[in-house]
């Protein structure tokens, strides 16, 4: 199987054996660090990750130790009937990232066999499915005049069952819906409710940084993002600018919050302007990482850098009732602050 955004055959890259699993090659990969060391023959090597659409993840138990590698499509249990994916991660990495999820070993479901040219080729069929029902379920929704988004039909790989997610600000009574769907479908109906970050990682796209969105790559954990990082960075607070695909504050605001946050522990927080002879001096930008702050005179619309350090100096003369010539070092001052009697 080749991997068509890679090249023909066996991509050199991304190491998944040429399966590029839902929808691209950085869909929610995970870096094998523990690959090169020595193997170590324990219990828990038999336990697997499996990824199924949309980068959704679950962990399964190779009990009939089949040799299996990352990108191998597999068979697997799953309550009332069985499901296919692919294997994302195996070894010593894998007990790691139970624990890092809160997984107990108990918990993982068993691994039946490899998947099949006939599984294959049912699942396909199955897939099919998904889209004229998600079209249709949409319908039915408007229909009953229901507060909720469906963003997605996920088929199980026996055609038994489908997962719907559908995001929604309130809750949703769904019971007359799943009726509907039953008797029309013939299916059994899980519906799921994700958050419209969740919604934005399913279906992807591009950011404004040209990139695949950090949801639908590598971020599983959503942290809260408010207006505060934006602010700490000096962004305009425009809501147009700061969302993203999902209509929420976009995840990239809190990357560099803490390295904005210890830069700014030098910079002094101005309540009014600096108080000189030529006039009052109002902050206009500051550089921060440049250690700069940019003020403005009101009889000139010029704008003058000053270094942090010369700012709070004139923060001290003004507490003490004094004003320096300007904003920047005279050669006066500059002759007095050498022989230490700037402050005298």
């Amino acid at each position: 199987m080749g991997c068509g955004s890679c090249g023909t055959g066996k991509p050199t890259g991304c190491k998944s054996n040429g399966y590029c699993i839902s929808g691209g090659c950085n869909k929610l990969n995970v870096f094998d660090w523990l690959a090169n060391m020595d193997d170590q023959v324990t219990a828990k090597n038999e336990l697997l990750e499996v990824r199924f659409k949309n980068g959704r993840k679950d962990f399964f138990r190779n009990h009939e130790s089949l040799e299996l590698f990352i990108g191998d499509t597999v068979v697997v249990d799953v309550p009332h009937g069985y499901h296919i994916g692919y294997v994302s991660m195996q070894g010593d990495l894998v007990p790691l990232q139970m624990a890092k999820k809160k997984r107990k070993d108990e918990e993982a479901r068993p691994i039946y066999r490899k998947a099949t040219d006939a599984d294959l080729e049912k699942w396909k069929q199955v897939q099919a499915r998904e889209e004229s029902i998600m079209y249709r379920t949409r319908k039915i929704i408007r229909r009953l005049s229901l507060e909720m988004k469906l963003t997605d039909v996920e088929f199980q790989a026996d055609g038994s069952k489908a997962t719907f997610f559908y995001s929604a600000d309130e809750r949703v009574d769904f019971r007359e819906l799943i009726k509907v769907l039953a008797a029309e479908f013939h299916i059994r109906v899980d519906m799921r409710q994700i958050s419209v970050r969740q919604e934005a990682a399913r279906i992807g796209g591009l950011g404004d940084c040209g990139r695949e969105l950090c949801c639908s790559t590598w971020l599983t954990d959503f942290k809260n993002v408010s207006t505060t990082a934006a602010r700490y960075q000096n962004l305009s607070l425009n809501p147009k600018k700061l969302a993203g695909q999902c209509g929420r504050l976009k995840c990239c605001l809190n990357y560099e919050l803490d390295t904005y946050k210890d830069a700014l522990q030098d910079i002094p927080q101005l309540e009014k302007p600096l108080l000189t002879k030529r006039g009052p001096a109002r902050l206009q930008k500051t550089d921060i990482f440049r250690k700069i702050m940019w003020f403005e005179y009101e009889d000139d619309t010029g704008w003058y850098a000053v270094d942090v350090t010369r700012v709070h100096e004139i923060l001290e003369m003004n507490s003490s009732g004094l004003k320096p010539e300007s904003l920047v070092l005279s050669s006066v001052e500059k002759n007095q602050e050498s022989d230490g009697s700037f402050f005298e």
